[in-house]
């Protein structure tokens, strides 16, 4: 993941990046999937999503990047867990809960693989750092689902 400082009027601002994620849960489970790329990631687990791009609110990148990596709606609710740092503080991620629209079904297309995870199943996949706090926050949400 390239991540970068973002800047406006021709001054750093110092501000993170920040890159969402959507915890997409379904019948008590959540989505978790594969990277595929770069090789030192590839096969670690993560949530779907990217980088919002300037102009995008942050629900509406997390929207476009599960349309382009699952080939899905969906709809954002709340946040889930706290922001966390990455590269270096240069980025920040945000985790959204997430459900799918119109019995749309995700396929894997950008990762190697998709799997569904109860809360149970949660720690039989090695996910990135980063999504490892989100992970600890989601019992309850899928308890509830």
């Amino acid at each position: 993941m390239r991540t970068e400082w973002v800047s406006g009027n021709g001054q750093d601002r110092r501000e993170p990046r920040v890159v969402v994620g959507a915890a997409i849960i379904a019948d008590g489970r959540v989505l978790a999937c594969a990277r595929s790329a770069p090789p030192e990631v590839a096969g670690r687990w993560e949530f779907p999503g990217g980088k919002v791009e300037p102009g995008e609110t942050e629900t509406e990148a997390l929207a476009r990047e599960c349309a382009e990596e699952l080939g899905v709606r969906v709809e954002i609710g709340a946040r889930v867990g706290r922001d966390v740092r990455m590269a270096h503080g240069r980025s920040v991620l945000r985790v959204y809960v997430a459900r799918l629209l119109h019995d749309d079904q995700p396929k894997a297309l950008e990762h190697l693989e998709l799997r569904w995870l109860a809360a149970g199943e949660l720690d039989t996949v090695p996910w990135l750092p980063a999504d490892v706090p989100i992970v600890a926050a989601l019992p309850p949400l899928l308890a509830g689902s």
